[in-house]
């Protein structure tokens, strides 16, 4: 502000750099007391300039702090969007996560539901092996005992042959000695008694040796059937075997799944835990840094919160996006998870389909076995037969009468 003064008129003018212009007028007793006065205020529109210069520089510089403290507001603004942005895709990854593990827990419980039912399917398995071994056993000895009675049967039978070819050459000597003696009408007549009773004898022996031959081929198709049943039960042990290795192996896997499973779980829990209290701290930071936005005064302390604040959002989201990748892989392994144990639980019901189609063929043959237990009571008399065929010594010794009276009968004739 420059000042000008007119001594004659007794004025004071004033101009500004703002445009701003007057006259001061006033009086004084004196004129050195007027001069006083102008001195004085001379001096103090010196100063006033100054001060005036000294303000509009300080403006300058407080509006190129405002401009810088602007735009790093808006550089600060932009970062709190992208980060709430980031914050916003963080809870909605959190609420996906839980979705996985709810997943998961029914999938573990799908698990042990299924790991419960091989338990019982092996039970039922051991089972039914048990009795295949029961009844293989059952077979084999009735087998040994078809075959103890074949033998049995074939020796009668070989035995009533020797006395039927003994009784035919006694018969055939009797024949020739009646022959060449030529005895009387009355000796021929005594005589014909014991040969009606050789050749009753002799017929009884070959219907004997007839049942014998029968008995002996339902023996042998009695023992065809067993090997027959012994082949089945065989297959039958060896199915249930491959089927109690394939249940044994999909029960370890399951039980391996479950174990990873669990493990999976504890590892999303902790991390959950572990993110929540990431995510706590990161809106702790957007609070701060967003109070220290909206703030009037700005401190150097303020200033260097903030930017710590913004340093640690930078590593949380970076980690974010580093974790991101892996996590946005998720719900196809979870997907590929569920339809693997889905496959797992397919096979397992195929082989329960298998096993149980298998389980009612092997019923009719344990059916058919269990009425073949009825022919036990023909097959001991049929054994009883044959021990009195080859231990009755008197009948041997009436047979031998027989054919010898027969014999003279014969030379009689």
């Amino acid at each position: 502000m420059e000042l000008y003064f007119n001594v004659d008129k007794q004025t004071l003018r004033f101009f500004s750099a703002y445009t701003v212009q007057g006259n001061i007028v006033f009086a004084a007793e004196s004129e050195s007391e007027q001069s006083q006065w102008v001195e004085m205020l001379q001096e103090s529109g010196k100063v006033t300039w100054k001060n005036a210069q000294l303000g509009e520089a300080m403006i300058e510089s407080l509006e190129a702090q405002g401009l810088q403290l602007a735009k790093e507001k808006q550089e600060y603004l932009d970062k709190l969007m992208e980060e709430t942005e980031e914050l916003c895709l963080q809870r909605e990854q959190k609420a996906e996560l839980e979705r996985m593990n709810q997943l998961l827990e029914d999938e573990k419980q799908k698990f042990e539901e299924v790991i419960q039912e091989l338990r019982s399917e092996q039970e039922q398995i051991k089972v039914d092996l048990d009795g295949t071994a029961q009844f293989m056993k059952g077979v084999e000895s009735e087998k040994e005992e078809l075959h103890s009675l074949t033998t049995l049967l074939q020796k009668s039978l070989e035995e009533l042959s020797q006395e039927k070819e003994r009784t035919l050459e006694l018969l055939r000597e009797r024949k020739q000695d009646g022959n060449k003696a030529g005895t009387d009408h009355q000796a021929s007549l005594d005589s014909q008694h014991p040969e009606v009773q050789l050749q009753v004898k002799l017929q009884h022996i070959e219907e004997q040796m007839r049942n014998l031959l029968k008995e002996k081929e339902q023996a042998e198709e009695r023992l065809k059937e067993n090997e027959l049943r012994a082949n089945v039960l065989q297959q039958e042990t060896e199915f249930y075997s491959s089927q109690a290795h394939t249940l044994q192996q999909s029960l370890i896997q399951l039980t391996a799944d479950k174990q990873h499973t669990e493990e999976e779980l504890k590892a999303e829990m902790e991390s959950r835990v572990e993110l929540e209290c990431r995510l706590k701290l990161a809106e702790e930071a957007l609070r701060d840094l967003e109070q220290g936005l909206n703030a009037v005064e700005r401190t150097s302390e303020r200033d260097e919160r903030m930017r710590g604040d913004v340093s640690h959002l930078r590593k949380f989201f970076e980690e974010c996006i580093c974790a991101a990748e892996i996590e946005a892989k998720l719900p196809a392994i979870m997907k590929n998870a569920v339809y693997l144990h889905k496959a797992a639980a397919r096979r397992i019901k195929s082989c329960r389909i298998q096993r149980r189609a298998s389980r009612q063929q092997w019923l009719k043959h344990s059916q058919s076995f269990a009425s073949s237990h009825g022919e036990v009571h023909g097959l001991e008399e049929l054994r009883e037969t044959a021990r009195r065929l080859t231990s009755d010594s008197c009948l041997r010794q009436r047979a031998n009468k027989i054919i010898t009276r027969q014999k003279t009968v014969q030379a009689d004739d």
